[in-house]
């Protein structure tokens, strides 16, 4: 049963972040496990090469959808709390303002991809081999994004309105028919990498229409012409929290061409298509977790707004431990079936032999990653850009990018392996004490 705005501040939070969490657990479920045998389909039909290529050309896609994703958390940060204030009018205006930002901002960032495609490319790490067939799926996935960008918009909102089941919906549609498309494009016509592209791109306007209809029939918010003016105060409102998620996405990318050409230049294609995998598998396996985080965003804003600080403090606490809990036995799995997981994707007998490894050590320090995860939502969900901001940057940012460009200089692929771990226990220890912090003062 779909939760109403005003349940987020009354009903009981273990019961409430159940409701909230599953669905986007399962929505999550089914957006990974699409990219997963989207990885599984180029690679065992294709080539290990096209991993390779939809590694280096994913990241540039992402990026730019999420442009949406990041006024959609940042605007739905404020429509919670308007919401929880009982101010019904901010909720439509800035809902109204992150759509007409989203969709000005997503086909601006079409345009100059489709003007610097192959600069774009080797920046992204399209070197050698990589680069015709990541040109190949680059071009018609780039058509897509715009939608995509709508739809990662959309759900959070439809989320923040506190109804995730119909978020969930928005990203089972995609996946099916991504999986569906795929056998039909690669496996009986034969397109290869155009028809992997041109599967992804016709489920990102499937998502994309689903979610219209939503708006449309069964979302609370019904704004009018008004609300889709741009108006300076919301649009900076939206941008300095959404620039919280788009700083991560972008230092996500960062992080992508760093990685890749470092990848590269110390183990040749073959290292790139083995990242290409345990990205895949870091989506997948962590499904609960960032489900966990996607339902907690909500019922924390949303109290915060209505001042109920303890309900916000017990819902920190709660969905610290449940995510643990996951965390630690998607952990034992992947130790255990390492091998036999990278045997799906591959049948490259080299990949085979050093994927696991690699695997296990990027997931070494993962029962305890639920503390960075919810603690930089925390912030965000209060509407605190600035320390969302630089916790959401912890990671990626201040540890794993510095870590990646100095320990492969002396312990060459391996030091790529480790620094994840590292950069995991790290941002851990700096959001647990300013977390801790924040509630001995704040939420009491």
């Amino acid at each position: 049963m779909a939760v109403s705005s005003k349940e987020l501040g009354s009903l009981d939070i273990k019961k409430l972040l159940i409701k909230q969490s599953v669905p986007a657990s399962i929505g999550i479920l089914f957006m990974s496990i699409n990219i997963l045998i989207d990885t599984i389909f180029v690679g065992q039909w294709i080539g290990s090469l096209a991993i390779a290529a939809v590694s280096v050309v994913l990241p540039i896609t992402f990026l730019i959808s999420s442009l949406g994703m990041a006024l959609g958390i940042g605007g739905s940060s404020i429509i919670s709390r308007a919401l929880g204030a009982e101010d019904k009018e901010k909720a439509l205006l800035t809902f109204g303002n992150q759509l007409m930002m989203t969709i000005l901002l997503a086909v601006l960032s079409v345009v100059v991809g489709l003007f610097y495609s192959d600069e774009v490319l080797l920046l992204f790490g399209a070197n050698g081999a990589i680069k015709e067939p990541a040109k190949e799926f680059f071009m018609p996935v780039l058509y897509g994004v715009p939608f995509l960008a709508l739809s990662m918009m959309g759900n959070t909102v439809i989320r923040a309105e506190g109804k995730p089941k119909f978020a969930m919906m928005a990203m089972i549609i995609p996946a099916f028919s991504n999986i569906i498309l795929d056998i039909i494009f690669i496996k009986f016509l034969n397109l290869g990498m155009f028809g992997a592209a041109l599967a992804t791109s016709i489920s990102y306007f499937m998502c994309f229409a689903f979610i219209l209809w939503f708006f449309i029939y069964r979302s609370e918010l019904k704004p009018q012409l008004k609300h889709f003016l741009l108006q300076q105060k919301v649009v900076s409102e939206i941008s300095s929290l959404g620039f919280v998620t788009f700083a991560r996405q972008g230092v996500v990318a960062i992080l992508s061409i760093i990685l890749n050409h470092t990848l590269f230049t110390h183990g040749g294609e073959d290292s790139v298509a083995i990242y290409g995998i345990i990205s895949r598998m870091l989506m997948f396996a962590l499904f609960p977790i960032l489900g966990v985080t996607q339902g907690f965003l909500p019922i924390a804003g949303y109290n915060y707004g209505a001042k109920l600080y303890t309900r916000v403090s017990e819902s920190i606490t709660t969905s610290i431990k449940w995510a643990a809990f996951l965390a630690t036995i998607i952990f034992v799995v992947i130790l255990v079936f390492a091998s036999s997981i990278v045997t799906i994707f591959t049948t490259d007998a080299k990949i085979i032999a050093e994927t696991p490894n690699a695997l296990r050590i990027i997931f070494a320090a993962s029962p305890i990653i639920a503390i960075q995860l919810i603690g930089a939502a925390y912030f965000q969900a209060a509407g605190k850009a600035i320390p969302a901001l630089l916790l959401t940057l912890t990671k990626q940012g201040f540890f794993l990018i510095p870590l990646v460009l100095v320990l492969p200089n002396y312990y060459g692929i391996f030091g790529v392996w480790i620094s994840f771990p590292i950069a995991d226990v790290l941002a851990t220890l700096v959001t647990a004490f300013f977390l801790r912090r924040e509630m001995k003062r704040e939420l009491v």
